[in-house]
């Protein structure tokens, strides 16, 4: 079967599930290829490329659901696929917020959403070869210090998705990305740190070059030389944009929709109520175009748009899939995301938090005795409670400026709070993914050291 023809599969694939008794059915197939190398101290460590195509379907007959996929798409396969949903939709129990969106629901984002660049298709791979190569050259010459390297990489993926299901709706679209990093490795004296850079684009013309991204990692690996703790104590702390996303992580997981219908999340229950400082606007926008978190349609096949999460600190919408919302008595929000097979799980569009008017610099000129965070280790955050503590590594703030590094160490507070006490948003917003923060103040947070 040509590429041409997997929409037309999708619609015969929902008629056959139909015809075998199904109520209602929708179907995905997915293609793409990637290609992946990691060249390591001037010698080409791994090399991957590998192509892969699917199809998965979920059918429904009254309130039972049944779901399977297959990554065989010739006649034999569908109609397999096909029977082993029927078969699974026999023997689940019912479910009575099952369904597909209503009719209205369904639709997509008209024009070019600039999610697929066709010079990524066109790079060659002795090209891609040598670009990681420069990448991680340009780290090691940057210093002598620089002794070692975890690697320089290149990846892409060029992809296509297409949906049906039996209400009428049908939909596509291909996407690409590329990925250029560099990860070298620092020793002076007993000393010895790594750090990396990386670059993202749809398109290989938005990658930063590689002796861009060799540099900045460079620098980024020789400030963390000679890094040391702290005494425990209660300071400002400051979250570059690099591990501020990981906050907005956090927040995601709060207003998941899952969380909220099973009252898991400190934010259940607080639509319209004030929960962050009035300076904390968090949107989550699938239809920027060119973006990563960006897509005409969401895995139910409803449009995606912009929703305002947390405007000036108050809480305005949770993300939502149609079995969520239903749970929830609200309407789906654009946010149903799923593999092949299975019901549909929640995912975000372009989630991020908007830009205040400070730079970065000046932020951190204004904290006299702090800790500027670069890197989070490990997850121990509770999303019930709140509760929040990491490892962490980072610059010491004394007097307005970075004075050393620091390592070994934890972060610690209360999600609640923090919210609340994020006094300083930088002005500093750039989209390295589909979620994307500037640089944030926390006034207070307990650092533990010594």
């Amino acid at each position: 079967m040509t590429q041409n023809h997997l929409p037309e599969l999708a619609a015969e694939t929902v008629r056959r599930a139909i015809e075998r008794g199904a109520a209602d059915a929708e179907c995905t197939i997915s293609e793409g290829s990637e290609f992946s190398v990691n060249v390591r101290m001037r010698e080409v460590e791994s090399l991957k490329q590998a192509g892969s195509r699917g199809a998965g379907l979920r059918i429904l007959k009254g309130k039972h659901t049944g779901s399977a996929h297959t990554s065989d798409l010739s006649p034999d396969g569908i109609r397999q696929m096909v029977d082993a949903a029927i078969e699974l939709a026999s023997i689940t129990g019912e479910d009575p917020h099952a369904g597909l969106p209503d009719d209205a629901e369904f639709g997509k984002i008209p024009g070019d959403l600039q999610l697929y660049c066709a010079d990524v298709e066109r790079l060659e791979t002795p090209f891609k070869i040598g670009l990681a190569r420069a990448a991680e050259e340009s780290a090691l010459a940057a210093d002598p210090r620089i002794t070692n390297s975890e690697g320089g990489s290149f990846d892409s993926h060029l992809g296509r998705r297409v949906f049906a299901n039996s209400r009428g709706f049908a939909g596509e679209y291909r996407t690409s990305y590329c990925s250029l990093a560099a990860a070298p490795v620092a020793r002076e004296g007993e000393s010895m740190e790594r750090d990396y850079w990386v670059s993202f684009s749809r398109g290989f013309v938005g990658l930063e070059t590689p002796e861009q991204i060799g540099r900045i990692a460079a620098e980024r690996t020789l400030r963390r030389l000679g890094a040391r703790k702290v005494e425990t104590q209660r300071v400002p702390v400051i979250f570059e944009p690099r591990t501020a996303r990981t906050l907005l992580g956090n927040i995601f997981e709060a207003v998941h929709g899952d969380s909220i219908y099973r009252h898991a999340s400190f934010l259940a229950d607080k639509l319209g109520q004030k929960v962050a400082t009035e300076n904390l606007t968090v949107i989550d926008d699938g239809t920027i175009p060119g973006l990563f978190g960006s897509s005409p349609f969401d895995d139910e096949g409803v449009p995606t748009r912009r929703t305002p999460v947390i405007e000036r600190g108050v809480l305005k919408s949770y993300l939502l899939n149609t079995y969520t919302a239903r749970k929830l008595g609200m309407k789906t929000t654009g946010n149903a995301s799923r593999g092949l097979s299975g019901n549909a799980g929640i995912g975000h569009g372009n989630l991020f938090i908007e830009p205040g008017a400070r730079p970065p610099a000046e932020i951190i000129a204004s904290i006299s005795n702090g800790l500027y965070v670069t890197e989070l280790i490990g997850s121990g955050v509770n999303i019930v409670t709140g509760d929040y503590s990491r490892g962490a590594v980072g610059l010491w703030i004394r007097n307005g400026e970075l004075a050393f590094p620091v390592s070994e160490i934890t972060i610690a507070a209360n999600l609640i709070n923090m919210l609340m006490e994020m006094e300083a948003i930088g002005s500093d917003l750039e989209f390295r993914g589909s979620t994307a923060a500037p640089t944030l103040l926390i006034r207070e947070m307990t650092v533990g050291g010594r």
